[in-house]
C-alpha cells in the first residue's frame, strides 16, 4: 500500500453494458475523519458509522439531480443501537449514531449485526428534488452485515439483483478509511419493461456477480489504489467497461444558526418561551456535528 493518499472521498460510476450491469464505488477518506471526529466513538460504532455512510454515497450518488436527497435510517430494539442516521445530497455526507454505551461494552469487540440492532428495520428514502416525489423502501436488518441488508433491499422494493459490499478500517496513522461497491444486473430492454421479471439466476449476472465477490475489504480501503484501478482489476478481460465523472463527497452538515433561527420562528411565542432556559436562552443540539447552538429569546 502507499503512503499517499489518491482516491478519497471520491465516488465513481460505471455501467458493463455486454453484461446489462451498472455500478458505483466510493472510498471516504478526510470527510470520514471529520464526522467521525465530533463524536468520540468507540471502535464498533465508529466502522458501523463508517459503512453507512459509504453506503448512503454510493446510492445518493445515483441521483440525478443536485438537490436530490438519500437518507439511511436504521431503528432497532433490543441491541446497543437506538438509532442511525446517514445522509447524502449533492456529495455533502453527514451521519450520526445514537446507542447504549453500556450495553456495548459488554460486547465482543465486533459485534453481530443483530447485536447492534437487535430486532431493527432499515428505512432507504429518496427525495426527487425536481419532482418532489419521496419513495422509501424498508426491510428488516436481517443477515450479518449492513451490506446484506441493503441487498435485501433491492432484491425486495426494487426487484434487481445487487451485490453490495462495505469496508472500513483505521490506518496505522489514525487516519479512516471506508469503502464500499455497489453493483446491480439490469433487464435487457429495460425500457418500457417491468423489472419484476428480472432473473435472479441471469448467467450474466452470475458472471459480474463472482468477480465482484473477489474484491476484498484490504482493496476497498487501500487509500494508495485508484478507483479505476481498482475496476480495471474486477473487469479488465470485459470488452467495454464504461466510466462516469467522479462525484466529489465531503462532510457536510447543513445546521447552522440562520437556518436554526428560522426554525424556531415559526413556533408559537408561548412555545418558544417555554424552550428558553432561566437566562432567556434557547439551546439546540445538532446530533449531526454534535454542536450546540444557543439563541437569545428576545432575538428571535
Amino acid at each position: 500500500m502507499t503512503s499517499e493518499p489518491t482516491d478519497l472521498d471520491i465516488a465513481l460510476g460505471f455501467t458493463i453494458p455486454d453484461r446489462h450491469a451498472r455500478g458505483r464505488l466510493a472510498r471516504l477518506g478526510p470527510a470520514l475523519d471529520t464526522i467521525l471526529g465530533a463524536h468520540g466513538y468507540p471502535p464498533a460504532i465508529e466502522r458501523l458509522l463508517a459503512e453507512a455512510l459509504v453506503l448512503a454515497a454510493l446510492l445518493g450518488s445515483t441521483l440525478k439531480h443536485e438537490d436530490g436527497q438519500l437518507t439511511l435510517q436504521a431503528q432497532a430494539e433490543g441491541g446497543a443501537v437506538e438509532l442511525l442516521v446517514a445522509d447524502y445530497k449533492n456529495g455533502q455526507m453527514r451521519g450520526y449514531i445514537r446507542h447504549d454505551a453500556e450495553r456495548l461494552a459488554e460486547m465482543p469487540a465486533e459485534p453481530s449485526l443483530f447485536a447492534l440492532f437487535g430486532k431493527g428495520y432499515l428505512a432507504i428514502t429518496f427525495d426527487q428534488a425536481v419532482t418532489g416525489e419521496r419513495y422509501q423502501g424498508i426491510v428488516p436488518l436481517e443477515g450479518g452485515s449492513l451490506a446484506e441488508a441493503a441487498e435485501s433491499y433491492f432484491s425486495q422494493s426494487e426487484q434487481l439483483p445487487s451485490l453490495v459490499r462495505l469496508a472500513s478500517r483505521r490506518l496505522d496513522d489514525g487516519r479512516h478509511v471506508a469503502g464500499g461497491i455497489l453493483i446491480q444486473h439490469l433487464p435487457e430492454g429495460e425500457e418500457g419493461r417491468d423489472r419484476i421479471h428480472t432473473r435472479l439466476d441471469h448467467p450474466e449476472w452470475d458472471h459480474v456477480r463472482a468477480l465482484g465477490e473477489t474484491l476484498s475489504a484490504n482493496e476497498l480501503t487501500d487509500p494508495g489504489l485508484p478507483l479505476d484501478r481498482l475496476l480495471w482489476r474486477l473487469f479488465n478481460e470485459e470488452d467495454e467497461v464504461r466510466t462516469m465523472a467522479t462525484v466529489p463527497l465531503a462532510r457536510g452538515c447543513r445546521c447552522d444558526p440562520v437556518h436554526i433561527r428560522t426554525v424556531i420562528s415559526r413556533f408559537p411565542a408561548d412555545e418558544r418561551a417555554e424552550m428558553a432556559d432561566d437566562k432567556g436562552e434557547i439551546h439546540v443540539d445538532c446530533e449531526f456535528c454534535a454542536k450546540r447552538f444557543s439563541l437569545a429569546l428576545d432575538s428571535i
